[in-house]
């Protein structure tokens, strides 16, 4: 049997031993008090991994030798390649500039590289746990991220000329920059704020549409037609509720609901609803509830008799394939006569069994969850700057050190574009559903194992047998691409699997006519063979474009053919015009 939820398990011991209850509740709160001095992570698990690696490492002898041998003659390399006019090696954006391959530059751009290599070595010990292993090797390189030479200041050549060049003015800049960063996380107005660009239904989600139904968690809106004649099946979007839903409608030109419409197709879409206080008991059961069966409900009252596209990205597929396979299952669900019928289900960039999630592992263990659940409990929810901060976290080199290279010390402000407005436009996850979601899915690996429950009872994804496109971007960091394809072992149904260029926001918002995209696409019969990843992609043809005209003609083919006049929501049914108003609720938190 799995172990309690921890709402469950407190609630349970709380009944049988009040004084243990009120010890965990001060425990709780001490952790969510000394938590930022961690910046949230976990010490406890920190300390763990340092203390399995060292142990490994004493209890290895000839292998620290090795390592202390390998250090030597490495810092022996280096110097003898820096004197001996050696450039280091290329590919490193951030020793790009031609200064770095100069005396007295070069030797410390060697010595980096070497430090990188000798601790990809270190951690490669026999018996360490796996776990552990990553944790350590993450945070080496989190610090030598910190230390790399381009950090230093007036010490890093390109700095030192933006500075003669300046006159120091960029210093002058990066100071401003850098005091309005701090002010905007306290909460407190920039001295120096810019006119808010790439706002909602002004300058992005601007695709014409009307909100048709709203409750507590989503609003749901119909885009308006722009062909004549409809497909007869509707396109239901579910979007991950970590970021708002105009990620899918962004700028004209790469609105992904723009181009389906153009396409002939109808397009709902949720518009998830940004938590506060009072929703921090919110469950994921109440995500399918309120953001996937009672849309549907709704779709199928707007269009009676209608088989409908569903489909789901990132975290919203997560919760789709859920709902696919409840749907699907004996019994299916209370209301499920009030629901249409799935024509097919597609999966974007989405995670259904996360025993191997990548890099968000290395943050997530049974320590780490519970001091993130203490932290929530203060409040209700997981603020939008504390689920920004950990994924910033996981690509510090580019997101957080080259970012204050170019602002504080080049004086070059981020150019802003639709996608990173969409970015930084945070939402809140509720305490309930994040923990769940963090110790079924990440933890337990409940919805590969058939052991994640809907309406009380386990749900298994080989009781969908409608086709599915399942979609999975190369240099995907939140989704790795490989764990994404394992769809293919949970799912007894037709596959058509679609391994795109890009990473998990620009793989999929992916539009025809951008440059330098391509694709990958096999399908899987029912009862077709298992291939692994690497095999799959070395046999799967490789097209030019997007994927989006592929889906396309998938949706097509797996349609019924028939055609419908354009459809325009009736008066009664619309509530405003899109893109709503759940879209614009915004947190300083």
């Amino acid at each position: 049997m799995p172990n309690p939820d921890p709402a469950t398990a407190a609630a349970t011991t709380a009944a049988l031993d009040p004084a243990r209850a009120a010890a965990q509740q001060f425990d709780s709160r001490f952790h969510a008090a000394v938590a930022p001095w961690f910046s949230g992570l976990s010490p406890i698990s920190l300390a763990l991994a340092f203390q399995d690696w060292a142990l490994h490492l004493a209890a290895q002898p000839a292998t620290a030798a090795l390592l202390a041998l390998r250090a030597q003659q490495a810092a022996i390399e280096t110097w003898g390649e820096a004197l001996g006019g050696t450039e280091p090696a290329n590919g490193d954006a951030r020793f790009a500039a031609s200064a770095w391959k100069q005396w007295p530059w070069a030797p410390a751009v060697h010595a980096h590289h070497a430090a990188e290599r000798w601790w990809q070595d270190a951690t490669e010990l026999r018996g360490m746990d796996p776990h552990h292993r990553e944790v350590t090797r993450f945070f080496a390189r989190q610090w030598l991220d910190m230390l790399a030479p381009s950090n230093l200041g007036l010490a890093n050549p390109e700095v030192l000329q933006r500075t003669l060049e300046r006159g120091g003015a960029n210093l002058v800049d990066g100071a401003t920059q850098a005091l309005d960063d701090w002010r905007r996380q306290h909460g407190l107005e920039p001295l120096h704020a810019h006119e808010a660009a790439f706002r909602p239904g002004v300058d992005v989600a601007l695709t014409p549409g009307r909100v048709v139904w709203r409750n507590h968690l989503v609003e749901l809106i119909q885009y308006l037609p722009l062909t004549a004649s409809v497909q007869a099946e509707p396109v239901f979007i579910v979007p991950s509720w970590i970021m708002k839903y105009y990620i899918l409608d962004l700028s004209p030109h790469n609105s992904f609901v723009k181009w389906l419409v153009e396409q002939g197709h109808t397009v709902f879409i949720l518009s998830w609803r940004n938590p506060d206080e009072s929703d921090a008991l919110l469950a994921m059961q109440d995500y399918l509830a309120l953001g996937v069966f009672d849309p549907l409900a709704q779709i199928a009252r707007l269009l009676p008799g209608q088989r409908v596209h569903a489909c789901g990205y990132c975290l919203g597929g997560t919760l789709l394939a859920l709902a696919a396979a409840a749907l699907a299952r004996p019994g299916r669900i209370e209301r499920a006569e009030l629901l249409p019928e799935l024509a097919s289900v597609s999966l974007l960039a989405a995670e259904t069994d996360f025993a191997e999630p990548g890099e968000m592992g290395v943050l997530i263990d049974e320590s780490q969850v519970t001091l993130l659940e203490d932290m929530m409990a203060e409040r209700g929810f997981l603020t939008g700057p504390q689920m920004a901060g950990s994924f910033a976290y996981l690509h510090s080199r580019d997101q957080v050190w080259s970012r204050r290279l170019r602002e504080f010390w080049l004086g070059e402000p981020d150019s802003p574009n639709d996608l990173m407005a969409w970015n930084a436009d945070l939402t809140r996850m509720p305490a309930a559903m994040h923990s769940e979601y963090l110790r079924r899915c990440y933890l337990r690996n409940e919805i590969a194992e058939g052991r994640f429950p809907v309406e009380g009872r386990p749900v298994a994804l080989s009781d969908i047998h409608v086709p599915m496109f399942v979609v999975g971007t190369e240099k995907d960091h939140v989704s790795p691409w490989k764990s994404v394809y394992k769809i293919n072992r949970l799912a007894d149904t037709e596959i058509t699997f679609v391994l795109t260029t890009g990473g998990h926001n620009a793989g999929i918002v992916s539009e025809p006519g951008h440059a330098r995209r391509s694709y990958r696409i096999a399908t899987r019969a029912a009862d077709g063979p298992w291939l692994d990843p690497d095999a799959w992609a070395a046999a799967a043809p490789r097209l030019q474009g997007s994927w989006w005209t592929a889906w396309h003609q998938w949706l097509l083919e797996h349609a019924s053919g028939d055609l419908a006049k354009a459809r325009t929501p009736a008066k009664a049914d619309v509530l405003g015009d899109a893109p709503g108003s759940y879209v614009h609720q915004s947190y300083r938190d």
